[in-house]
Order: structure tokens, then sequence, then C-alpha cells
């Protein structure tokens, strides 16, 4: 059992990008859905939002996961009205206590 497993108090789904021959020498890309994760969507600091505006990328979320789980960047999580991009993924100084993935928030695909 992770350290943090009754922090995390919402799940989402684990989308990531697979892409397959089209047959005129180029590619085409899909999502498959990789898993379902339990997770803790918050807010980044002033300060993170500073710091990531500085690298060019909007960060909206930081979501916080289990150590173990399957996720990298450029999969999306989805939850019922929200996709959130993953940007980034980071274990702590201390291995084996959680994932944190910054995010890109966007409103879910029709």
């Amino acid at each position: 059992m992770s350290r943090i497993d009754r922090l995390l108090n919402a799940s989402a789904e684990v989308w990531r990008a697979t892409r397959t021959p089209d047959g005129m020498g180029g590619w085409a890309q899909a999502w498959a859905l990789a898993s379902t994760v339990r997770a803790r969507f918050s807010q980044p600091s002033a300060a993170e939002r500073v710091v990531a505006d500085r690298a060019e990328s909007r960060l909206t979320h930081i979501v916080f996961l289990r150590d173990d789980a399957d996720v990298q960047r450029g999969d999306e999580l989805r939850t019922s009205d929200r996709v959130f991009e993953v940007l980034a993924t980071f274990e702590p100084s201390k291995p084996g206590t959680y994932l944190r993935a910054n995010c890109k928030a966007r409103q879910a695909r029709p």
C-alpha cells in the first residue's frame, strides 16, 4: 500500500497515444485506454505557474498518483468532464512515496 493512498480522492483513466502505419508510408495516431488510476488533483501555486510560463507551458493542475502508476509525459488523464494532458512527471526525493504529474487541463471531447 502506498503512503498516500488515503489522500487519493478521485479516479482518472490513463489514455496513451498509439501509432499505426496508415498503409501509405505515414502513421495514424489513435488514443487507447491504458489503465485507471487513483489520483488527487490540485492547483499549482502562483510561483509554480510563473516558472511554467517561463518554460512556455500552461501548467493548470498538479496531479498526485501512486508511485507505481504507469503515467508518462504525453498521456492524457481523463475524468468525466475534463481531460488533463501530462506535461511532465516527477518522483520526490524519497523513492516509493508518490508520483507527481504536471498537467494542462482542457474540456473533454464530445
